[in-house]
């Protein structure tokens, strides 16, 4: 009897592994003929061309990260995360909805709010921001920085999505066939292009305007829009942003290729631009960048207490040059 049930099971593991193998081959072809598609458009429809080095070493770190991620995931064995979770997906909050068109629905949207508080997760809380700060380190955005994500952050967000799938109660190809659509998207909004009616579709999904809002250097615009489908998340949350940014990247952070970033992803916290700060017409960025880099050498970098040394520097800057 144990034999028996211990050999089902193994099969039933084989069998989703084998589905998802498949399936993971056909959507890796699909994400690559998009982001082709895209790469092509962003020339002409550029809304900042920007300087051709920091382009080309974009590019090359940005898809490198991609093909050591794939190899990453793959030595790891994470189709077996999926096939465990696949074992337990009949006891989430969806398992009792028979309507297959229903259930997909609800996963979908119940997928992309998951995927908007693991977003916000990642910028709130520092342990996650040190992974993805990866992510907001590229100096241009383009549709490669759509795999611009260091491999912890990749494992984690697997891990997430595999606890999405035992809580809602939905099968594990139906998660990976909303995530494929939930990457075009993903795609689309890194894409270095503009279009007419993009901000009135913009009140429905996340377009590439406000998701360059969402990689500027300043603090105060790049934790907002992380909706990664739709942009209600954000309205009703309150982290919308429609500010067109001056500067991307991170303050300080120079372009790095793969192995830099790598490392970059357990340096300490590089922090953004709390704010445009501009006294008697001179901006100060660079002079409370040094000032609140100073009091982090005091505490010896440890993490947690980035924006406080932001704000204690803009806050002596303020006090010593009073707006005239």
């Amino acid at each position: 009897m144990l034999n028996t049930l211990v050999s089902h099971g193994l099969h039933r593991i084989a069998d989703v592994v084998l589905q998802n193998l498949n399936e993971s081959t056909g959507r890796g072809l699909m994400i690559l003929t998009v982001t082709a598609v895209l790469l092509s458009l962003e020339s002409p429809f550029a809304r900042k061309e920007g300087r051709s080095r920091d382009y080309r070493q974009s590019y090359l770190a940005n898809f490198g990260m991609l093909m050591f991620n794939d190899t990453l995931l793959s030595i790891l064995s994470v189709t077996s995360l999926w096939a465990i979770a696949s074992r337990y997906s009949g006891w989430g909050l969806l398992s009792g909805i028979q309507d297959v068109g229903v259930k997909a629905l609800l996963s979908f949207v119940l997928l992309d709010l998951t995927l908007y508080l693991w977003h916000r997760a990642n910028h709130q809380f520092d342990g996650l921001w040190r992974f993805h700060k990866v992510h907001h380190s590229d100096r241009v955005m383009n549709v490669s920085t759509a795999f611009r994500l260091h491999g912890v952050e990749v494992f984690l967000t697997v891990a997430v999505k595999a606890l999405f799938i035992v809580v809602v109660g939905v099968d594990a190809t139906l998660v990976i066939a909303n995530e494929a659509l939930i990457t075009l998207c993903v795609l689309f909004h890194h894409a270095r292009i503009h279009f007419r009616g993009e901000r009135l579709l913009g009140r429905l999904a996340i377009m590439p305007y406000l998701h360059r809002t969402h990689h500027s250097v300043v603090r105060a615009e790049h934790d907002s829009n992380y909706g990664a489908v739709f942009s209600c998340w954000d309205r009703l949350f309150g982290t919308l942003s429609e500010a067109e940014p001056e500067v991307l990247g991170l303050f300080n952070v120079p372009g790095q290729n793969l192995l830099a970033l790598l490392k970059f992803g357990f340096a300490r916290n590089a922090p953004a631009m709390p704010a445009r700060t501009v006294i008697s017409g001179y901006p100060l960025h660079a002079m409370i960048a040094e000032a609140a880099y100073y009091r982090a050498e005091r505490r010896g970098f440890a993490p947690g207490d980035d924006f406080r040394d932001w704000l204690e520097a803009e806050r002596e800057f303020r006090h010593s040059y009073p707006r005239s």
